[in-house]
């Protein structure tokens, strides 16, 4: 399978939900503003969107889908029927997990919230009690999220990419619909409806995975729970994996946990939407990569083909860095004209555009990071390794709490997204050291050739668009039309500049576009 080709497929779809998530978010800034409302929010959000990334894109995947394409290519065996046959049988001890732990959570929304904010320094009982309902509104998407990544799981290995990764983009619709529809000059009740919308996407985005699944001839059964030989190793490969895929994810509940405790009002806001900016590239190449690389490199694996496997883990490493760096670069230069034109107007002033910017930079340094952590982590997994990793990761968290309490209070607001930012360095280091000292991973000449270009490129576009961005600062408080224009602008200036100096420093030569072309044509 062409690994650019499905990347664009999955990366496509995904970045349309980005795009989404972002038009939701202007939204709910506009409606909401920054401030206990957006916080509260945000902090019920938090949990589920944490599990959301734990599982639908991280450790469910990361175990269930080689062990089902073991299934599926055993020679010796019935094929598909026999992975979808295991994959019942994951279901029958997943589902009364979920129902168990969403009864519990339920039952525990006060001291869950109260964990997760740090009771949001110092507001009222009749405060904090909205902030637990809200807590309760969107438990219930934990549980239905889960069963979509295992429903997700069996499409990717059917390389049935796109539909799985068409599925958040039901969750943005949902909250748009519910802002737009059911908002109210009260920034409470408008948090309240955000809030049950999540779980309403979370039956939706069941449903459309469900049906998909049907369509392509899987049809699956509820059964008694069965503790086999297999159930019970993919029980004990996701936990590990949870933690090893999420590092990034818990990282920021440890640093909203401290935004909300510590510092003002509206940081856990303008933290938030700093990372949502930052997600954007995210979903578009990290998930995307992520995705495709799991199934593909077991796959060839368990074919026996380990030199197609280090050649497919080169290129996802390329084209990582390719869409990263300049990306990386970008948010750091324009920041502050981006989330003017994204959240500055109505209730979220100049401020609170000020230091959503400042944020946002200290996120994009380890943007590359975050998307490495991706490119590397199936190198790990689809030899079902989930210990390593999970090691690593629990180095990453306890790097970023003390880098986020040294942090926190000269940097304010910016001190937990740099913290962030560098505990995921840290986890790239290991996991590439181990990698390359297993004989797992060996950068080939192409991508020693094209790394430092491609950081080249990135710095020269960076230039221009620090000088540039001036030009367009005037237009970026106008209408929506005159924002979306502006904005478009700069972004399509950043990137004819960058594939231009991609090919004055030759990290993208007239041979590849030709090889393009070609590819086109066939």
């Amino acid at each position: 399978m062409n690994l650019t080709k499905a990347l664009a497929s999955v990366g496509g779809l995904t970045l349309a939900s980005r795009i989404l998530g972002l038009v939701r978010d202007s939204l709910f800034a506009r409606f909401v503003g920054a401030g206990f409302a957006s916080d509260a929010f945000l902090i019920a959000f938090r949990l589920p969107n944490m599990f959301r990334a734990l599982f639908a894109e991280g450790a469910f995947a990361s175990a269930f889908i080689p062990m089902f394409n073991q299934k599926v290519t055993d020679k010796d065996g019935p094929g598909l029927a026999a992975g979808i046959t295991f994959a019942e049988q994951a279901l029958s001890m997943l589902l009364p997990i979920l129902v168990a732990m969403t009864i519990l959570l339920e039952a525990f929304a006060w001291p869950v919230t109260l964990m997760l904010s740090g009771g949001f320094n110092g507001v009222s009982h009749e405060q904090f009690a909205f902030a637990v309902m809200l807590s309760r509104f969107t438990i219930p998407y934990l549980a239905l999220i889960s069963i979509v990544s295992l429903l997700g799981g069996i499409l990717n290995s059917m390389n049935k990419f796109w539909v799985n990764a068409a599925a958040p983009i039901l969750l943005n619709v949902t909250q748009i619909v519910a802002i737009l529809g059911f908002h109210s000059a009260d920034p409470l009740v408008t948090a309240r409806n955000q809030a049950i919308a999540v779980s309403v996407s979370g039956a939706l985005q069941l449903l459309w995975l469900y049906f998909a699944c049907r369509a392509n001839g899987v049809s699956m059964r509820l059964r008694a729970p069965v503790w086999n030989a297999d159930v019970k190793k993919l029980m004990a490969l996701i936990w590990p994996a949870a933690a090893g895929a999420g590092a990034v994810q818990i990282n920021l509940v440890v640093s909203t946990f401290l935004a909300a405790t510590f510092l003002a009002h509206g940081s856990v806001t303008y933290i938030y939407m700093a990372d949502r900016l930052n997600q954007l590239p995210l979903g578009l190449i990290g998930i995307g990569l992520g995705t495709v690389l799991l199934p593909t490199i077991s796959r060839q694996l368990g074919a026996g083909e380990d030199a197609a496997a280090m050649d497919t883990q080169n290129r996802g490493m390329e084209l990582a860095l390719l869409l990263t760096l300049p990306a990386s670069v970008a948010l750091i230069v324009c920041g502050q004209p981006i989330a003017a034109a994204l959240f500055g107007y109505g209730k979220f002033d100049a401020g609170d555009v000020a230091r959503t910017a400042e944020a946002l930079a200290a996120f994009s340094i380890g943007l590359p990071s975050y998307i490495l952590v991706k490119v590397l982590t199936p190198g790990f997994y689809a030899r079902q390794d989930t210990k390593t990793p999970v090691r690593y990761a629990m180095i990453s968290m306890a790097a970023n709490l003390l880098l986020n309490l040294a942090l926190i209070a000269p940097l304010q607001h910016m001190g937990p997204p740099l913290a962030t930012a560098i505990a995921s360095t840290i986890n790239v280091g290991m996991l590439y050291w181990t990698l390359v000292k297993r004989g797992h991973f060996q950068v080939d000449a192409r991508l020693k050739r094209r790394a430092p270009r491609l950081a080249l490129a990135a710095i020269a576009m960076g230039v221009v668009l620090w000088f540039g961005e001036d030009l367009l600062t005037p237009y970026l408080h106008g209408s929506w039309l005159v924002r979306g224009l502006a904005l478009a602008t700069l972004v399509s200036a950043g990137g004819v500049v960058y594939a231009l100096a991609t090919l004055v420093t030759g990290a993208f030569t007239r041979d590849d576009l030709a090889l393009l072309r070609r590819r086109k044509a066939a």
